[in-house]
């Protein structure tokens, strides 16, 4: 039997959505363990991979839960072992790996940008020719939840950026991966992230309903392709590229 993916929930209700759906379907075991002062994870070589959800924390927390975090995804990647993290989970990946979180000039929320059209990230070349992209274009509509921004390392790799806060998709060694933004949402976690989330509390709820309808079939091929591409580059499926 294959080593399960492990996935860290920051708060009940950033639950991993279209992930779970494609594990699923690929009948691949995992594991949800929640994040919390006295988290033990156990060892990170029983886990094929590592994804880490978001959150309402700030990686540069002080918390136990946040440096018991911190500790082991930084031992996580350092051994190798394939790393997803996202939104906060990203902040996570770049702070143990020396990098630094910082407050946004412009906090990113819900489908829409200040402009009033939609979130978009853009594809470095560097992120063009990276294998988590494979089957995508250029440009990729997002949803966005976060305050916070990354300022990378020299040994990182930026393969996407954004208008308003520019480290968008983040690569860290072979198989480290940070997205600042989510593309694991359905229907239902939507519903729910718009009653408890604080920041989502203030947007219209009919309105970010029907922009979550305007674009959720791409929205949904966008996340289903991104992370079968993650699975592939991690060895628990084969897509075959190109």
């Amino acid at each position: 039997m294959s080593k399960p993916v492990l996935i860290i929930r920051n708060v009940p209700r950033e639950n991993p959505g279209i992930i779970e759906i494609i594990l699923r379907e690929h009948a691949i075991s995992y594991l949800i363990r929640d994040a919390y002062d006295s988290a033990d994870y156990g060892d990170i070589r029983d886990y094929s991979a590592l994804v880490v959800l978001g959150g309402p924390d700030s990686a540069n927390d002080t918390s136990r839960k946040m440096i018991n975090e911190i500790d082991f995804v930084r031992n996580a990647i350092q051994s190798g072992i394939p790393y997803l993290g996202i939104c906060l989970g990203m902040q996570v990946m770049v702070k143990a790996l020396g990098g630094n979180v910082e407050k946004c000039k412009t906090a990113e929320i819900g489908f829409r940008d200040p402009s009033g059209s939609f979130f978009k990230v853009m594809l470095t070349p560097e992120g063009r020719e990276d294998i988590l992209f494979y089957n995508l274009p250029d440009n990729l509509t997002v949803f966005q939840l976060h305050g916070e921004t990354v300022m990378i390392t020299t040994e990182m790799k930026l393969l996407a950026t954004g208008d308003y806060c520019r480290n968008q998709i983040v690569k860290a060694g072979e198989k480290a991966y940070g997205i600042q933004s989510h593309f694991e949402l359905t229907g239902d976690l939507l519903d729910s992230w718009a009653i408890e989330d604080e920041d989502l509390c203030k947007l219209d709820k009919v309105k970010l309903s029907n922009d979550f309808e305007a674009i959720k079939q791409e929205y949904f091929n966008t996340g289903r392709r991104l992370f079968q591409n993650f699975l592939d580059i991690a060895g628990l499926i084969r897509i075959g590229y190109k």
